[in-house]
């Protein structure tokens, strides 16, 4: 079956319109490993390549500049007598001789994996700098696109540059895991059959990653699939986590601790509690740990209703890194189908609640356009207050212009989710401390996002201003 770019609409359109233009352009593309970049820059701009390499995973200078010679000879046949270059430079030199005589009006370079081609003391970076600086920036002709999953190096040589590539960058593309509306569709270009609940279960463990999708067989469960892929011996992702974060970051070890600390409090945690927690070195040491993982959608950052802007906390989103840590990191379920028969588990239905609170979160744009007020100026954000004996905890507010307030109850039930007496009670009392602590002039209206709605009774009626489904998640947002 021939693959299809699912969404990505924004990006393709980004790049089609830089292609156009009478004017040469850097393209960075950065994302966390297995998220689809090189298909997206293939899909997209592969039948134009005027050249295109991909580096070599762990190979000396030597064999990268053998690559790059193979790579020049493909595209520029005429070139074949030509010895291969000793260093980048000469490399360079070779492709701009190459681009010159192309007839191509707009010459698209792509240089995938491009951390692996900058191997210890070869200056790859510096003849990149040449490169652009020197002679495809003055030209109106070169659409130069550069990829590489490492963020540590993407970030630290490229995006954040302080020599000759400082604010060379015309355009950076952030690609992020997939929608639950891209995911369905995903799904469906591969014959799935799923039902929204199970999709929704497929994405609070793997998220909206395409790898991990790709591996999902339409003949089994979703359950099934989960168990095949994470629990069973020689399970394909049961290494993923320490090759994804070992793949990307220099010294992950780092970045792991931060992940582990922040996968212990769905609210997040503040700055200094996660330094101390993760044993960060303080300083610009934790800050560059911190800004390589918000860079590659591993967590978020976000500030706390009511609070100045530098009491933010920091957030882990990545939802098989939580998955992971919460149940294969021991692997508890060695037994053939050992997780399908344990769905009973109460371990597991707490991981479903606060997994799908997680998957609200990621998707509140779709509730805010549910909630009719996507044209409304808003700021989303938790809140923690009460004292210690009487403490209460909202995980999603939506603080509205119009003087109103959505505090969300997010709730993931195999049926309609029901309303009892006790929990009314517990809801009256969490809206009347949350406006006497807050102080609050404004509407507060409570909305609930379930996966089935609410049944209906007399609680229900009289304390829900907004019931939504998990229908409204899979909304395109385009």
């Amino acid at each position: 079956m021939k693959e299809i770019l699912i969404g990505r609409k924004q990006e393709v359109a980004l790049l089609e319109k830089i292609k156009g233009t009478q004017k040469s352009a850097f393209v960075a593309v950065y994302g966390r490993r297995r998220v689809g970049k090189t298909f997206l820059i293939r899909k997209t701009l592969g039948d134009d390549f005027t050249f295109q390499v991909t580096g070599i995973a762990n190979a000396p200078l030597k064999h990268q500049l053998l690559k790059f010679h193979s790579a020049l000879l493909k595209y520029f046949p005429a070139m074949e007598s030509v010895k291969p270059a000793k260093n980048w430079f000469g490399a360079f030199e070779l492709l701009m001789e190459g681009l010159e005589k192309s007839a191509a009006e707009k010459k698209v370079v792509f240089l995938d994996e491009l951390p692996w081609l900058d191997t210890p003391q070869s200056y790859f970076i510096s003849a990149l700098e040449h490169f652009w600086n020197s002679w495809a920036s003055a030209r109106s002709d070169i659409m130069l696109v550069v990829c590489g999953s490492a963020a540590t190096w993407m970030i630290g040589n490229l995006l954040n540059n302080r020599g000759g590539l400082h604010n060379r960058i015309t355009h950076r593309i952030s690609l992020e895991p997939f929608t639950l509306n891209e995911t369905e569709t995903f799904l469906k270009q591969k014959a799935g059959v799923f039902d929204r609940y199970q999709i929704v279960q497929l994405y609070m463990a793997f998220g909206g990653i395409p790898f991990y999708l790709e591996q999902i067989e339409t003949g089994e469960s979703v359950m099934q699939n989960i168990d095949r892929l994470c629990f069973r011996p020689n399970a394909s992702l049961r290494q993923e986590f320490e090759n994804l974060y070992i793949s990307l970051f220099k010294k992950s070890e780092r970045h792991i601790a931060v992940i582990e600390a922040l996968a212990k409090k769905l609210k997040g945690l503040g700055r200094n509690e996660l330094i101390k927690l993760a044993k960060l070195p303080e300083g610009g040491g934790a800050s560059k740990i911190l800004k390589e993982l918000e860079e590659s959608n591993f967590i978020r950052r976000y500030r706390e209703f009511g609070k100045i802007q530098k009491n933010t906390l920091y957030q882990l989103t990545d939802f098989f890194s939580i998955f992971y840590l919460k149940f294969m990191i021991e692997q508890q379920f060695e037994d053939k189908n050992a997780w399908l028969n344990g769905l009973d588990n109460p371990q597991i239905r707490a991981w479903n609640g606060f997994a799908f609170e997680r998957l609200c979160l990621t998707h509140a744009d779709c509730i805010k356009k549910a909630l009719g007020i996507s044209g409304v100026q808003t700021q989303t954000s938790a809140w923690t207050g009460g004292s210690d004996s009487e403490k209460i905890q909202i995980d999603l507010l939506i603080d509205r212009r119009d003087r109103v307030i959505n505090l969300c109850e997010m709730k993931f039930s195999i049926k309609k989710f029901t309303i009892t007496k006790a929990y009314a009670e517990e809801l009256r009392n969490k809206i009347g401390l949350f406006k006497e602590i807050t102080n609050t002039n404004k509407s507060v209206y409570l909305t609930f996002v379930t996966t089935f709605g609410l049944e209906p009774n007399e609680y229900a009626a009289s304390l829900v201003q907004n019931s939504l489904t998990m229908d409204v998640l899979f909304e395109s947002m385009e």
